[in-house]
């Protein structure tokens, strides 16, 4: 009786999701395309190993290519040697010395009050169910970080109203916005800054008209994916459109382009950042960044803070120009014309992209599959990020390659390239015949 039962309740929401994403992560594992190990004994940023075969390796978002320079590393030894491997303290309670170094540069570099967390996923943790009250308001972009849209869920046990629009839809948000000014006292936006799949940007300019309209309208905005590479020192995308606002809360990582690890919170005033250091969650019980991650950390702060960040930052942007322009003459279906060095080439159906992943991984290259639930079902795409490591040569033959094996890959699934175009409607880009 109880099997039948069992059998005939229909799932929930969240444990459809489930087994959709334990199917997923188990295809890709056998395909050899997920949860892989490299084989290497040292890396160079460019070139990996898994099961003896050697990949240029497109999956990194290490995007300034710091994490190999020499003044990093010592960095990390350096504070290995004076603090030992680890700080075994809450920083409710003590915080190595190493913090208060790493803090004020990155306050310099941000030029606001910061907290420094652990990771960027553990500051959402304590800023949102902290910042968010009782008679607040969520909005959230529909293709907000994961990590965001976790922390969310915990305002919900407060009964907390959650409300979702359109990517990047300022019509829509505003739309809701005077549909809630009169019922709530903060209405917050959750977005990110440069989003982590096809690498586009929030509508910044957009955002800051609506916080100078509506008093009550509070942005929450995740600019992991913007750090480093762009902004003046670094600061990333959304400083560079918006440097501070009254109304806007900034979060971003140290790992990624910064090539450490950590997520810094930007305020724009004290008391909310007293208030997310007192009672916020994971500022009391989660464990602190490591002196060596913190030394690494220090000496990272000290480039983004030279001239020195501003020629990488040049020198990656030709890459991401040359990126387009390579892309273009292959005829790819690059998403976007991604201003970031995140690119996103869409093929479509899900078999299509592990096929797509094989073949380029017996080529010699491992890129990134993106496919249903973390993008829609007919909206998998080849996700590629580029960094200082790549050279043209490596860039204009992954795209050479792609544009050969596509075709090949879309025949094998009855599909071809008029019905990707379809699926992420780009019609206009690519002006199909009616």
């Amino acid at each position: 009786m109880s099997d039948k039962k069992n059998s005939t309740t229909k799932k929930s929401k969240h444990q459809q999701i489930i087994e959709i994403v334990d199917q997923v992560s188990s295809i890709s594992e056998k395909l050899g395309i997920a949860h892989q190990t490299i084989e290497d004994g040292y890396l160079d940023g460019r070139i990996i190993h898994i099961d003896g075969q050697r990949l240029t390796n497109f999956g990194s978002c290490s995007y300034m290519g710091l994490e190999l320079d020499p003044r990093l590393k010592a960095g990390a030894i350096d504070a290995v040697n004076r603090y030992g491997s680890q700080f075994a303290s809450s920083r409710a309670y003590l915080s190595v010395t190493l913090y208060t170094e790493i803090e004020e540069l990155l306050e310099r570099i941000f030029e606001q009050k910061i907290i420094l967390g652990p990771t960027v996923t553990l500051g959402h943790q304590s800023n949102i169910p902290v910042l968010v009250e009782d008679n607040d308001v969520v909005i959230m972009d529909s293709q907000v970080h994961e990590s965001v849209q976790a922390a969310v869920q915990l305002l919900k046990l407060r009964n907390i109203a959650v409300h979702t629009v359109k990517h990047n839809d300022v019509n829509a948000l505003e739309t809701k916005i005077k549909s809630l000014k009169d019922k709530y006292n903060k209405i917050w936006y959750m977005a990110d800054g440069v989003y982590s799949m096809y690498g586009d940007f929030a509508p910044m300019d957009e955002l800051k008209t609506l916080m100078d309209t509506y008093p009550q309208f509070y942005c929450y905005l995740d600019d992991a994916h913007g750090m480093g590479w762009t902004g003046r020192h670094g600061a990333g995308y959304v400083k560079s459109k918006v440097w501070s606002h009254p109304q806007m809360i900034l979060i971003t990582s140290i790992a990624k382009s910064f090539a450490a690890c950590g997520g810094v919170t930007c305020y724009p005033e004290e008391e909310m950042r007293r208030i997310v250091k007192n009672c916020g969650g994971t500022m009391i019980f989660s464990g602190p960044i490591q002196p060596p991650v913190l030394g690494a950390a220090i000496a990272s702060a000290k480039i983004h803070l030279s001239d020195e960040v501003f020629v990488r930052q040049s020198e990656l942007k030709k890459k991401i120009k040359y990126f387009n322009t390579t892309a273009k003459l292959y005829d790819l279906p690059l998403v976007h014309e991604s201003l970031s060095p995140i690119f996103f080439i869409g093929v479509g159906k899900p078999e299509v992209g592990y096929n797509m992943v094989k073949r380029l991984m017996k080529l010699g290259y491992y890129l990134n599959l993106a496919v249903f639930p973390a993008v829609p079902y007919k909206n998998t795409g080849l996700r590629i990020p580029i960094t200082m490591h790549h050279t043209y040569e490596d860039i204009e033959s992954l795209l050479k390659t792609i544009a050969e094996q596509l075709p090949k890959a879309l025949a094998e699934s009855n599909s071809n390239i008029d019905e990707v175009i379809g699926a992420f409607q780009m019609e206009q880009m690519y002006k199909l015949p009616e």
